[in-house]
């Protein structure tokens, strides 16, 4: 399940968190403050607090349990609640490399473009999005290695259900519970690699890339 969580949170981040660093980087408008102050409320939550809220919201009696348990879908301990909190934890991530980017480029060169003739469209594939890529990589690298070692929030929407809602994470935390400390620490150290491998990876072709233009 670790994969499956990580691909929909990179994927659903990466869009969401474009779209809300343009709107808090360009955009001027009542409240812009206050969205941006929003934006690092999954930072500063405890992920317990936001796997409690998920629980509240979905579970029996909550707020919206009536609505989708009258059309069969499961929400709590099951994958959507899973996917759900580690979108919600991991979204800043995205938007907080992308939003310094956006402010240090200006909108001299999406203006230009647009003179020229480009959609509102061609500007941000051509122009937008290559000036950014470097800060959404990182995003995306810092998303994926808080995806796959999230376990508070997860652990308590998932029920830790073995084979069925059990991440990596939680796998790792039933493997020394149940004193099979050697597969904990294989699986632990693998997670760690991965997340490495990701950031020094991107910072080496990022390097690479540099390099190339001063040539």
């Amino acid at each position: 399940l670790t994969g499956i969580i990580t691909a929909i949170t990179v994927v659903v981040s990466s869009v969401l968190g474009v779209v809300v660093a343009l709107v808090v980087a360009r955009d001027r408008f009542p409240g812009r403050s206050l969205m941006s102050a929003f934006v690092d409320l999954p930072l500063a939550v405890s992920p317990v607090i936001v796997g409690v809220m998920a629980v509240l919201l979905f579970g029996r009696g909550g707020w919206f349990e009536p609505w989708f348990s009258a059309r069969g879908i499961q929400i709590l301990f099951a994958l959507p609640s899973m996917v759900l909190v580690t979108m919600f934890i991991c979204i800043p991530f995205v938007i907080r490399e992308v939003v310094p980017v956006l402010q240090e480029l200006g909108v001299s060169e999406e203006e230009a473009a647009s003179t020229l003739g480009a959609s509102s469209w061609q500007t941000f594939l051509r122009v937008t999005l290559k000036n950014i890529r470097w800060g959404l990589l990182y995003g995306i690298a810092l998303t994926t290695a808080r995806a796959i070692g999230e376990i508070g929030a997860v652990l308590i929407v998932s029920g830790s259900i073995t084979g069925k809602t059990e991440t990596a994470t939680l796998y790792i935390l039933r493997a020394f519970d149940q004193n099979h400390d050697a597969s904990g620490y294989v699986v632990a150290l693998t997670l760690a690699l991965v997340s490495i491998a990701l950031l020094v990876g991107i910072e080496v072709f990022k390097r690479r890339e540099e390099r190339k233009l001063r040539t």
